[in-house]
């Protein structure tokens, strides 16, 4: 993991990939769980037997599943120190480029785009690739909004 030590540490690092989390394994009472949150019970989600004559051989994780792992990706590769507080701002733009077949393992990775100024303090831009173990394809691409308080 790396530590950044104010917001002047963080400004510096611009344009850095900073790292990659550790792998997560997705699971079926994980996706389960997402569904009743949601109430997203698509079949290619939770029917395990009708998924396995489906398009992609089994079950598949929600794309915002996948997408709300963000926060905790990326706090295995970064920590910010010496701030009040973070919070969740927005996005840009994402994409699910690839599903993410149940019992397959995803990574985040992390590239900081820019750290600018704002009302509350510092709008934070990340570019967050989520890979899945052996694809080629990433799972998720997002560019993320942050804004964190001195």
């Amino acid at each position: 993991m790396r530590t950044f030590n104010g917001i002047e540490e963080l400004q510096a690092a611009v344009g850095e990939h900073l790292g990659y989390s550790e792998w997560h394994e997705i699971t079926q009472e994980q996706v389960n769980l997402f569904a009743d949150a949601t109430g997203d019970h698509q079949w290619i989600h939770v029917d395990v037997e009708r998924a396995k004559e489906g398009p992609f051989g089994g079950t598949i994780a929600h794309g915002y599943l996948t997408l709300s792992m963000i926060p905790m990706l990326s706090w295995e590769v970064y920590a910010l120190e010496g701030v009040k507080m973070g919070i969740n701002y927005g996005s840009n733009k994402v994409r699910f480029p690839t599903p993410v077949p149940v019992g397959s393992r995803v990574r985040g990775g992390l590239e900081l785009q820019s750290v600018e100024p704002s009302s509350l303090g510092f709008t934070v831009t990340m570019k967050v690739t989520i890979e899945i173990d052996g694809q080629d394809k990433p799972a998720c691409v997002a560019e993320t909004l942050s804004v964190v308080v001195p």
